[in-house]
Protein backbone atom coordinates (compact mmCIF):
# COMPACT_ATOMS: atom_id res chain seq x y z
CA UNK A 1 0.00 0.00 0.00
CA UNK A 2 2.89 2.42 0.81
CA UNK A 3 4.36 1.95 -2.61
CA UNK A 4 0.66 2.70 -4.38
CA UNK A 5 0.21 6.01 -1.85
CA UNK A 6 3.84 6.83 -3.19
CA UNK A 7 3.10 6.15 -7.34
CA UNK A 8 -0.17 7.77 -6.66
CA UNK A 9 1.69 11.16 -5.47
CA UNK A 10 4.62 11.22 -7.61
CA UNK A 11 1.53 10.86 -10.05
CA UNK A 12 -0.13 13.73 -9.05
CA UNK A 13 3.24 16.19 -8.70
CA UNK A 14 3.02 18.70 -11.63
CA UNK A 15 4.90 18.07 -14.96
CA UNK A 16 6.88 21.74 -14.31
CA UNK A 17 8.05 20.58 -11.00
CA UNK A 18 8.93 16.77 -11.80
CA UNK A 19 11.03 18.59 -15.01
CA UNK A 20 12.65 20.98 -12.29
CA UNK A 21 13.19 18.13 -9.82
CA UNK A 22 15.13 16.29 -12.73
CA UNK A 23 17.02 19.32 -13.04
CA UNK A 24 18.67 18.95 -10.09
CA UNK A 25 22.11 15.93 -10.33
CA UNK A 26 23.17 16.64 -14.20
CA UNK A 27 26.47 14.69 -14.75
CA UNK A 28 27.56 16.64 -17.72
CA UNK A 29 31.09 15.96 -18.72
CA UNK A 30 33.63 16.11 -21.55
CA UNK A 31 33.29 12.57 -23.58
CA UNK A 32 35.37 13.98 -26.95
CA UNK A 33 37.94 16.36 -28.26
CA UNK A 34 37.87 16.78 -31.71
CA UNK A 35 41.54 18.46 -32.89
CA UNK A 36 41.58 21.03 -35.76
CA UNK A 37 44.82 22.87 -35.19
CA UNK A 38 46.08 25.54 -37.62
CA UNK A 39 47.96 29.01 -36.47
CA UNK A 40 44.96 31.25 -36.69
CA UNK A 41 44.31 32.96 -33.07
CA UNK A 42 40.91 33.87 -33.96
CA UNK A 43 37.43 31.75 -33.28
CA UNK A 44 33.83 32.70 -32.50
CA UNK A 45 30.43 31.04 -33.18
CA UNK A 46 29.53 27.56 -33.84
CA UNK A 47 26.27 26.29 -35.69
CA UNK A 48 25.04 22.21 -35.65
CA UNK A 49 23.16 21.17 -38.37
CA UNK A 50 21.50 18.25 -36.63
CA UNK A 51 19.78 16.85 -40.07
CA UNK A 52 23.22 16.57 -41.87
CA UNK A 53 25.60 15.51 -38.93
CA UNK A 54 27.48 18.44 -39.76
CA UNK A 55 29.21 21.29 -37.22
CA UNK A 56 30.16 24.32 -38.28
CA UNK A 57 32.74 26.55 -36.66
CA UNK A 58 33.89 30.17 -37.17
CA UNK A 59 37.88 29.66 -37.43
CA UNK A 60 40.09 32.40 -38.28
CA UNK A 61 39.28 33.34 -41.86
CA UNK A 62 37.55 30.65 -42.29
CA UNK A 63 34.15 28.14 -42.06
CA UNK A 64 35.35 24.87 -40.70
CA UNK A 65 32.88 21.77 -41.17
CA UNK A 66 33.27 18.53 -39.06
CA UNK A 67 31.29 15.40 -39.02
CA UNK A 68 29.47 16.37 -35.69
CA UNK A 69 29.54 12.56 -34.29
CA UNK A 70 33.25 11.80 -35.44
CA UNK A 71 34.88 14.97 -35.54
CA UNK A 72 36.51 14.22 -38.92
CA UNK A 73 37.29 17.01 -41.07
CA UNK A 74 34.53 17.24 -43.82
CA UNK A 75 36.15 20.38 -45.67
CA UNK A 76 36.34 24.76 -45.33
CA UNK A 77 34.73 27.77 -46.66
CA UNK A 78 37.43 29.85 -47.02
CA UNK A 79 38.35 33.13 -47.29
CA UNK A 80 36.32 34.75 -44.58
CA UNK A 81 37.51 38.00 -43.58
CA UNK A 82 37.27 38.09 -39.47
CA UNK A 83 34.55 35.15 -39.88
CA UNK A 84 31.96 35.29 -36.63
CA UNK A 85 28.85 33.96 -37.21
CA UNK A 86 27.62 30.94 -39.17
CA UNK A 87 23.39 30.19 -39.88
CA UNK A 88 21.68 27.15 -41.30
CA UNK A 89 18.72 27.68 -43.84
CA UNK A 90 17.60 24.06 -44.82
CA UNK A 91 14.34 25.88 -46.57
CA UNK A 92 16.53 27.27 -48.75
CA UNK A 93 19.19 24.87 -49.00
CA UNK A 94 21.36 27.49 -47.96
CA UNK A 95 23.47 28.82 -45.68
CA UNK A 96 25.68 32.07 -44.52
CA UNK A 97 28.75 33.32 -42.45
CA UNK A 98 29.54 36.69 -41.40
CA UNK A 99 32.76 38.28 -42.47
CA UNK A 100 33.47 41.32 -39.52
CA UNK A 101 36.46 42.50 -41.27
CA UNK A 102 35.10 43.25 -44.82
CA UNK A 103 31.76 43.86 -43.91
CA UNK A 104 29.88 41.20 -45.77
CA UNK A 105 27.89 38.16 -45.49
CA UNK A 106 29.05 34.96 -47.38
CA UNK A 107 26.63 32.87 -48.96
CA UNK A 108 27.49 29.12 -49.08
CA UNK A 109 26.12 25.60 -50.22
CA UNK A 110 25.93 24.15 -47.16
CA UNK A 111 26.65 20.72 -48.54
CA UNK A 112 29.29 21.07 -51.40
CA UNK A 113 30.17 24.53 -49.50
CA UNK A 114 30.88 25.99 -52.48
CA UNK A 115 30.38 29.93 -51.77
CA UNK A 116 27.37 31.04 -53.78
CA UNK A 117 27.29 35.26 -52.91
CA UNK A 118 29.48 37.36 -51.42
CA UNK A 119 26.78 40.13 -50.28
CA UNK A 120 28.60 43.74 -49.32
CA UNK A 121 28.31 45.95 -47.74
CA UNK A 122 26.73 45.61 -44.16
CA UNK A 123 26.90 47.76 -41.31
CA UNK A 124 30.50 47.74 -39.31
CA UNK A 125 31.81 44.56 -37.83
CA UNK A 126 28.84 42.11 -39.13
CA UNK A 127 28.77 39.32 -36.05
CA UNK A 128 26.20 37.34 -34.82
CA UNK A 129 23.56 36.41 -37.23
CA UNK A 130 20.23 34.08 -37.49
CA UNK A 131 17.49 33.25 -39.98
CA UNK A 132 13.51 34.41 -38.84
CA UNK A 133 10.75 32.22 -40.50
CA UNK A 134 8.34 34.21 -39.83
CA UNK A 135 9.20 37.46 -41.93
CA UNK A 136 11.76 35.22 -44.02
CA UNK A 137 14.67 37.49 -43.29
CA UNK A 138 18.02 37.08 -42.06
CA UNK A 139 19.31 39.94 -39.79
CA UNK A 140 22.61 40.19 -39.13
CA UNK A 141 24.06 42.07 -35.57
CA UNK A 142 26.62 44.64 -36.71
CA UNK A 143 29.06 44.52 -33.85
CA UNK A 144 30.81 47.77 -34.64
CA UNK A 145 30.21 51.60 -33.91
CA UNK A 146 26.59 51.60 -36.23
CA UNK A 147 24.86 49.83 -33.57
CA UNK A 148 22.67 48.17 -35.38
CA UNK A 149 21.35 45.35 -37.55
CA UNK A 150 21.42 45.13 -41.71
CA UNK A 151 18.51 42.64 -42.72
CA UNK A 152 18.93 40.05 -46.13
CA UNK A 153 16.52 38.70 -47.95
CA UNK A 154 18.22 35.44 -47.74
CA UNK A 155 16.72 34.10 -51.06
CA UNK A 156 18.53 36.47 -53.55
CA UNK A 157 20.87 38.09 -51.00
CA UNK A 158 19.82 41.71 -51.53
CA UNK A 159 19.94 43.81 -48.18
CA UNK A 160 16.44 45.14 -47.76
CA UNK A 161 16.81 47.20 -44.51
CA UNK A 162 18.61 47.92 -40.99
CA UNK A 163 16.93 47.70 -37.85
CA UNK A 164 18.01 50.85 -35.72
CA UNK A 165 18.58 50.26 -32.12
CA UNK A 166 21.54 52.82 -31.32
CA UNK A 167 22.99 50.05 -29.94
CA UNK A 168 26.29 50.65 -27.96
CA UNK A 169 28.38 47.15 -28.17
CA UNK A 170 26.23 45.09 -29.88
CA UNK A 171 26.22 41.07 -29.10
CA UNK A 172 24.11 37.13 -29.86
CA UNK A 173 21.02 37.76 -31.10
CA UNK A 174 17.52 35.50 -30.33
CA UNK A 175 14.32 35.06 -31.97
CA UNK A 176 10.91 33.85 -30.40
CA UNK A 177 9.82 32.24 -33.84
CA UNK A 178 6.09 34.86 -33.74
CA UNK A 179 7.88 38.17 -34.63
CA UNK A 180 10.45 39.70 -31.99
CA UNK A 181 13.90 39.62 -32.32
CA UNK A 182 16.27 40.12 -29.14
CA UNK A 183 19.88 41.73 -29.14
CA UNK A 184 22.21 41.96 -26.46
CA UNK A 185 24.24 45.11 -25.36
CA UNK A 186 27.17 44.70 -23.88
CA UNK A 187 28.16 48.35 -23.75
CA UNK A 188 24.54 49.77 -22.66
CA UNK A 189 23.57 46.87 -20.33
CA UNK A 190 20.33 45.78 -22.09
CA UNK A 191 18.44 43.43 -24.22
CA UNK A 192 16.99 45.76 -27.57
CA UNK A 193 13.83 44.16 -28.71
CA UNK A 194 12.80 44.57 -32.42
CA UNK A 195 9.94 43.48 -34.16
CA UNK A 196 10.90 41.26 -37.86
CA UNK A 197 8.28 42.25 -40.19
CA UNK A 198 8.40 45.88 -39.38
CA UNK A 199 12.05 46.19 -38.37
CA UNK A 200 11.84 48.52 -35.74
CA UNK A 201 13.43 49.07 -32.34
CA UNK A 202 10.29 48.62 -29.61
CA UNK A 203 12.11 48.25 -26.45
CA UNK A 204 15.14 48.09 -24.58
CA UNK A 205 14.64 46.13 -21.35
CA UNK A 206 17.26 46.62 -18.96
CA UNK A 207 19.26 43.79 -17.17
CA UNK A 208 20.93 45.10 -13.73
CA UNK A 209 22.54 44.05 -11.21
CA UNK A 210 23.82 41.86 -14.49
CA UNK A 211 26.16 43.67 -16.70
CA UNK A 212 27.75 43.34 -19.43
CA UNK A 213 25.39 40.60 -21.69
CA UNK A 214 26.82 38.81 -23.74
CA UNK A 215 25.54 34.84 -24.89
CA UNK A 216 21.98 34.75 -25.44
CA UNK A 217 19.62 31.78 -25.69
CA UNK A 218 15.75 31.79 -25.94
CA UNK A 219 13.20 29.06 -24.57
CA UNK A 220 10.29 29.90 -27.08
CA UNK A 221 7.89 27.41 -25.56
CA UNK A 222 8.28 29.45 -21.97
CA UNK A 223 9.09 32.53 -23.32
CA UNK A 224 12.27 32.80 -21.25
CA UNK A 225 15.28 34.77 -22.24
CA UNK A 226 18.54 33.75 -20.96
CA UNK A 227 21.44 36.53 -21.04
CA UNK A 228 24.59 35.55 -19.88
CA UNK A 229 26.51 38.45 -18.52
CA UNK A 230 30.51 39.53 -17.84
CA UNK A 231 29.90 39.88 -13.95
CA UNK A 232 29.14 36.33 -13.59
CA UNK A 233 25.47 36.32 -13.98
CA UNK A 234 23.02 35.10 -16.03
CA UNK A 235 20.18 37.10 -16.25
CA UNK A 236 16.32 35.43 -16.75
CA UNK A 237 13.92 37.49 -18.15
CA UNK A 238 10.28 37.10 -19.30
CA UNK A 239 10.63 37.44 -23.64
CA UNK A 240 7.05 38.72 -23.31
CA UNK A 241 7.51 41.90 -20.90
CA UNK A 242 10.74 42.34 -20.28
CA UNK A 243 10.57 41.53 -16.26
CA UNK A 244 13.61 40.09 -14.62
CA UNK A 245 12.89 36.81 -13.18
CA UNK A 246 16.04 36.00 -11.84
CA UNK A 247 19.63 35.90 -11.42
CA UNK A 248 22.58 33.05 -11.44
CA UNK A 249 26.12 33.19 -10.21
CA UNK A 250 27.85 31.82 -13.37
CA UNK A 251 31.63 31.39 -14.68
CA UNK A 252 33.71 34.77 -15.58
CA UNK A 253 33.70 36.18 -18.77
CA UNK A 254 30.94 34.25 -20.41
CA UNK A 255 30.43 34.55 -24.62
CA UNK A 256 27.81 32.33 -25.36
CA UNK A 257 24.70 30.56 -24.02
CA UNK A 258 22.72 28.08 -24.88
CA UNK A 259 19.29 26.54 -24.01
CA UNK A 260 18.17 22.89 -24.72
CA UNK A 261 14.52 22.69 -25.14
CA UNK A 262 14.78 18.56 -23.83
CA UNK A 263 16.18 18.94 -20.69
CA UNK A 264 15.25 22.49 -19.71
CA UNK A 265 19.03 23.43 -18.75
CA UNK A 266 20.74 26.60 -19.66
CA UNK A 267 24.75 26.16 -20.03
CA UNK A 268 26.91 29.04 -20.65
CA UNK A 269 30.57 28.77 -21.88
CA UNK A 270 32.88 30.74 -19.60
CA UNK A 271 36.60 31.95 -21.08
CA UNK A 272 38.05 30.51 -17.63
CA UNK A 273 37.46 26.88 -19.00
CA UNK A 274 34.09 26.00 -17.62
CA UNK A 275 30.78 25.55 -18.61
CA UNK A 276 27.80 26.23 -15.87
CA UNK A 277 24.41 24.31 -16.47
CA UNK A 278 21.59 26.25 -14.58
CA UNK A 279 17.97 24.59 -14.17
CA UNK A 280 14.34 25.16 -13.11
CA UNK A 281 14.54 23.80 -9.90
CA UNK A 282 10.70 25.29 -9.08
CA UNK A 283 8.46 27.22 -10.99
CA UNK A 284 10.15 30.56 -11.49
CA UNK A 285 13.02 29.58 -9.61
CA UNK A 286 16.53 29.19 -11.09
CA UNK A 287 19.77 27.72 -10.15
CA UNK A 288 23.59 26.54 -10.82
CA UNK A 289 23.00 22.64 -10.93
CA UNK A 290 26.89 21.85 -11.91
CA UNK A 291 29.87 23.37 -13.16
CA UNK A 292 31.70 21.60 -15.67
CA UNK A 293 35.10 21.73 -16.55
CA UNK A 294 35.94 21.74 -20.40
CA UNK A 295 39.03 23.37 -21.41
CA UNK A 296 41.23 27.16 -21.79
CA UNK A 297 39.23 29.51 -23.75
CA UNK A 298 36.25 27.68 -24.43
CA UNK A 299 34.29 30.84 -24.33
CA UNK A 300 31.67 30.12 -27.32
CA UNK A 301 28.99 27.11 -27.24
CA UNK A 302 26.65 25.28 -29.72
CA UNK A 303 23.66 22.71 -29.11
CA UNK A 304 22.94 20.15 -30.94
CA UNK A 305 18.95 19.50 -30.03
CA UNK A 306 18.75 15.65 -31.30
CA UNK A 307 21.72 14.50 -29.09
CA UNK A 308 21.99 16.95 -26.07
CA UNK A 309 25.75 17.31 -26.86
CA UNK A 310 27.37 20.66 -26.60
CA UNK A 311 30.73 21.98 -28.31
CA UNK A 312 32.76 24.28 -27.75
CA UNK A 313 35.82 25.50 -29.28
CA UNK A 314 39.31 25.65 -27.40
CA UNK A 315 42.88 27.26 -27.79
CA UNK A 316 45.75 27.28 -25.19
CA UNK A 317 47.71 30.48 -25.01
CA UNK A 318 51.02 31.88 -24.52
CA UNK A 319 51.80 34.83 -22.25
CA UNK A 320 50.52 38.35 -23.63
CA UNK A 321 53.50 40.60 -25.26
CA UNK A 322 54.73 43.70 -23.35
CA UNK A 323 51.84 46.75 -23.54
CA UNK A 324 53.03 49.45 -25.89
CA UNK A 325 51.27 53.43 -26.27
CA UNK A 326 49.85 51.84 -29.97
CA UNK A 327 48.37 48.19 -27.85
CA UNK A 328 48.06 49.12 -24.41
CA UNK A 329 46.13 45.75 -23.82
CA UNK A 330 47.50 43.12 -26.11
CA UNK A 331 46.37 39.67 -26.57
CA UNK A 332 48.01 36.44 -25.74
CA UNK A 333 49.28 34.87 -28.95
CA UNK A 334 47.34 31.01 -29.92
CA UNK A 335 49.65 28.02 -29.38
CA UNK A 336 50.17 26.46 -32.57
CA UNK A 337 48.33 23.24 -33.00
CA UNK A 338 45.83 23.47 -29.94
CA UNK A 339 42.81 24.53 -31.72
CA UNK A 340 40.29 22.07 -30.78
CA UNK A 341 36.57 21.55 -29.92
CA UNK A 342 35.44 19.96 -26.87
CA UNK A 343 32.69 18.02 -26.97
CA UNK A 344 30.36 17.76 -23.46
CA UNK A 345 27.61 15.36 -22.65
CA UNK A 346 25.66 13.26 -20.19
Amino acid sequence: MARIRAALLLAALPATLLAGEATQAPAYHAVARYEIGGTDRGYDYLRVDSASRRLFIAHGSRVEVLNADTGAPLGQVPDIGGVHGIEIVPALHAAFASGGANREVIAFDPETLHVTKRIKYLGEKPDALQYDPASGLLFVVNGGKTGDISVIDPANGAIVDTVELSGGKLEEIALDGQGRGFVNDEEQGVIHVFDTKSRKRVASWPLAPAQEPTGLAIDRAHHRLFAACGNRLLAILDADSGKLISTVAIGPDPDGAAFDPKSGHIFTSNRDGTMTVVGEVSPGNYAALQTVKTASGARTIALDERTGRLFLPSGLFGAPPAPTPAVPEPRAPLIPESFAIIVVAQ
